[in-house]
Parts: structure tokens; C-alpha cells; sequence
């Protein structure tokens, strides 16, 4: 079948927050249709790919995204007319050239990204074979451990609670993906039943995680622990805790202020602080420990924690190629998150996909706090065998659709899948 690219369309949608986001369709010359929804962050590190926004105060407090929509339209969708939309390398670093900058300014990470989502699902539509086969290389399909934001501080909190962003649950026990699923929603619920019995609110934030004002940074990792045993399961055994502080929020001038403990560490000190917690509490991984610019940290807690549990990257990486390979040859974190928008195509993801399995590092794919219901990170997932998805606590409809589409994947594959499991956590 032609599946050369007949038509590409753009149009500005709202996501999970309210904000406008780059909606794309795409129509094949056989007349097949796809679309894609472009994610956007709240926390983002400073060297993502840009995310190009109008500033007209008089739209959506100049949020909107108008000019990428019409970046879309008049200049990557002529360029793309024609081409093999199978050829996802060639499509993206079409759109790489045409844009001529390092970080996508001209045209947009959020204006590229949605065609190359879009590209790639038309062809898996055309083909009559499903997304992540279609995205897979080598057919051995990995279901990922979920990781559920269930406990939020930082700017997820509007600072009013912890200072650490988010607490998640892992249910690596689980024997596989649908029990892990259970594991962890049977859990969220228990630690709501907490929560109301300290008198917290139980509102839930941007991933649908509970944002209350606790007492310390420490307490969530007391309310997750006992919420893991009242549901029924072993801490650290059948359900473990992934702590992400996103400490680039809480660093000024190179010390990290604690403002809800009142304290003010030096890497070193908050080195510390976190082995200490690793020692308490049934912790498997920390994301962002460090801040984004701190690789002397970064190197200090790599050396400390780095053979005990999974560090990962996301804002000292942003998903660049270029910067995990200097992760690597620095000897700083031993995973990487994974966000298609930081980077801004399908096939630059892969490529710092496949750079940090070649050094050993984890995998950890994610969603955006600004999310819609396209589910392409699921199946993005399974593709690669990232063995780990961030998509949120088992609440809100555009965080649950990408656990009910694994829920559906795993089913098509019966027993050509394995689950990922504690196997996904790097030791």
C-alpha cells in the first residue's frame, strides 16, 4: 500500500490543564488517517527542546500555540508531501533541517514531535499491524513496571507541601502487568483511606496524585510505606517507592534549600540525606537528586547510591543524546527518563534510547504533567522494552488510558510478553 504522505494537518486542542496543545492528523495517499496530541511539562529542565508558545496575553495568558499550528501547516506539511511516511528518519530529520536550530526554536519541539507521533502511527494504521509492533524491532515485547505518582510536593503542590515533587509507587513484585496494575491501585486507595484519617485533603493534582501539606518531606515515604502494607503487600518486596525531588526547583547559587525543614544542604550534605532515606524506607530509585546544571553532585551521589538503586536523569539529560553520552563517560546517574517532547522526534528519542542500554543504564519512559489521551507512550514502551513507564497515579482519565492500553497490549500478546519486574531496576 502508498503510504506516502498525502495531507498533514494541525489544530490547537486543550490538554489535561487546561492549556492549549499541537494536535496533528495525518492522511496517507491510501487514504489512511492518524493523529498524535503533543504533552507539555510544568517542571522542565532548562536545556529541553523548546516548546514554542504565541505570548499573546490576550490568548490563554499567552499560552496558545497558534504560530506552531501554522508552523505545521505552511511549512513542515508542504516539505513532508509526498515522502514515505515508513521513512521515519528521513521525515524527522526533514523537520530537524527545516527548523535549522539545536533546541527547535524556529519551528517547535511541540510542532515536529506531533508530526513525527502522527508519521509513525499512519504507517503501524496502514500496515493493519498495531503501534508498538510496528515501532518494535526485534518483536520481544517487555510490559513495563508502572510508576504511580501518588504523593505530590514542589511546583505539583504549588510548594505548599513537600519540597520534594513526587513520591510513586512501583509494584515490581507483581507477576505481571494487569496484577501490577491492581497492586497499585489498590494501594492509591489505601493511602487515601490515610489520608482522610489525618484529616488531609485528598484532591489530586496534575498526574492525579494526593498533594497535602505534610509535616516533612519524609512523611510521604511513611504514609506510602504503611499504605503499601495495609493493602495487603510487602514494602520493598512487592511494592517499592521511586522518589523524585526535580531538585532544580529547591537549588539556588549550588545549595539545596529545604524551605519545609528549614535547611540549607550542600550536595554533599543532601547526598546524605537521601542515603539515609534509602536506608529507611524501601526506595528503589531517586530521579533528579541532583540539580541540572550539578554534575559534581551528580558525581558525589552516583558514587554513594549508584550500586544500591536506580539513579535517573531527566533534567541534566532532557533526553539528548549528547548529554547522556557525557553522563556516561562522566560516570554520573546510571538511568535516563525518557520524554519524546524534550527532545522533540521519534527517532532522536530511540537514539538515546539505545545509547544508555548500550552502557547498562535504566529505562525509564514518561508522561508530561499536561497530558491528552493519546496513549502513543504506551505502546513507545512496550516497543523499545523500556521496562519502566512514569504515567501517573491510577487516576485521571489521560493517566489511565495509558495504563488501560498496556492493559489491552498485554492481552493481545498473551504470552509473547514478559513483565518487566524488579529485573527493570538497575543495582
Amino acid at each position: 500500500m502508498d503510504s506516502s504522505i498525502k495531507t498533514i494537518h494541525a489544530r490547537e486542542i486543550l490538554d489535561s490543564r487546561g492549556n492549549p496543545t499541537v494536535e496533528v492528523d495525518i492522511v496517507l495517499e491510501n487514504d489512511t488517517r492518524a493523529r498524535a496530541a503533543v504533552p507539555s511539562g510544568a517542571s522542565t529542565g532548562k536545556h529541553e527542546a523548546i516548546e514554542l508558545r504565541d505570548h499573546d496575553k490576550k490568548r490563554f495568558g499567552g499560552r496558545g500555540v497558534l504560530t506552531a499550528v501554522a508552523n505545521v501547516n505552511t511549512i513542515i506539511a508542504p516539505a513532508l508531501s509526498g515522502m514515505n511516511a515508513g521513512d521515519q528518519e528521513q521525515i524527522d530529520h526533514t523537520m530537524i533541517t527545516l527548523d535549522g536550530t539545536p533546541n527547535k526554536a524556529r519551528l517547535g519541539a511541540n510542532a515536529i514531535l506531533g508530526v513525527s507521533m502522527a508519521a509513525a502511527r499512519a504507517v503501524a494504521l496502514s500496515r493493519d499491524i498495531p503501534l508498538y509492533e510496528y515501532l518494535g524491532s526485534d518483536h520481544r515485547y517487555l510490559l513495563p513496571v508502572p510508576m504511580m505518582n501518588v504523593l505530590n510536593g514542589g511546583v505539583h503542590a504549588q510548594w505548599q507541601g513537600a519540597d520534594f515533587q513526587e513520591y510513586m509507587i512501583v509494584p515490581c513484585g507483581a507477576p505481571d502487568f494487569h496484577t501490577a496494575l491492581q497492586w497499585g491501585a489498590e494501594t492509591y486507595h489505601a493511602l487515601q483511606d490515610l489520608l482522610k484519617k489525618k484529616k488531609y485533603p485528598t484532591a489530586v493534582g496534575d498526574e492525579g496524585g494526593f498533594a497535602p501539606k505534610v509535616a516533612s518531606n519524609e512523611e510521604p515515604l511513611e504514609l506510602i510505606t504503611l499504605a503499601i502494607r495495609q493493602a495487603g503487600y510487602r514494602p520493598g518486596t512487592d511494592i517499592g517507592i521511586s522518589l523524585d525531588p526535580a531538585s532544580s526547583g529547591f537549588c539556588h547559587a549550588g545549595k539545596y534549600e529545604l524551605k519545609h525543614e528549614g535547611k540549607t544542604l550542600a550536595p554533599e550534605e543532601l547526598v546524605r540525606y537521601y542515603t539515609r532515606l534509602v536506608d529507611t524506607y524501601p526506595i528503589l530509585s531517586i530521579e533528579d537528586g541532583l540539580a541540572e546544571d550539578d554534575w559534581t553532585g551528580w558525581k558525589l551521589l552516583t558514587k554513594e547510591l549508584g550500586t544500591r538503586i536506580e539513579l535517573i536523569g531527566d533534567d541534566i539529560f532532557v533526553t539528548s543524546p549528547e548529554l547522556v553520552k557525557r553522563g556516561i563517560e562522566a560516570g554520573v546517574a546510571n538511568s535516563v527518563l525518557i520524554k519524546l517532547n524534550q527532545i522533540g522526534t521519534v527517532t532522536e528519542t530511540r537514539s538515546t534510547i539505545d545509547l544508555a542500554r548500550g552502557a547498562g543504564w535504566g529505562i525509564n519512559v514518561s508522561h508530561r504533567s499536561g497530558e491528552t489521551v493519546d496513549s502513543f507512550i504506551a505502546d513507545f514502551t512496550v516497543a523499545t522494552s523500556a521496562g519502566k513507564l512514569k504515567t501517573g497515579a491510577p487516576c485521571r482519565g489521560e493517566r489511565v488510558e495509558k495504563y488501560n492500553e498496556l492493559l489491552r497490549i498485554e492481552e493481545e500478546l498473551g504470552g509473547r510478553a514478559a513483565y518487566a519486574g524488579r529485573k527493570a531496576f538497575v543495582r
